[in-house]
């Protein structure tokens, strides 16, 4: 997963704007957006950092890199730090 901080990505028109230029060099890529955070990671595997990082700063935003832990993801994944999502989507 390669995830970016674009501090001047700050409504959903730049999500948008993103999602489209993101997708025209890898449309089967797996984007996630945390908007407040100003993050968007990509699940590709067809696609570098740099291609990535081009797409977003030809669709005029400024993406910094951001080092994600391997333990971040995997709790993401899970649904949270001691997998509650998983237990809460059993109980509903």
């Amino acid at each position: 997963m390669i995830t970016f901080r674009i501090d001047d990505m700050t409504c959903g028109r730049c999500v948008a704007t993103l999602t489209q230029a993101l997708a025209a060099v890898d449309g089967d890529a797996r984007l996630t957006f945390d908007l407040p955070r100003h993050l968007v990671s990509v699940e590709t595997t067809r696609t570098d950092a740099a291609t990535l990082r081009s797409a977003i700063e030809a669709a005029g935003y400024t993406p910094v890199a951001v080092e994600v832990a391997a333990s971040a993801v995997a709790r993401d994944q899970a649904g949270g730090c001691c997998g509650c999502r998983g237990q809460a989507a059993r109980t509903a």
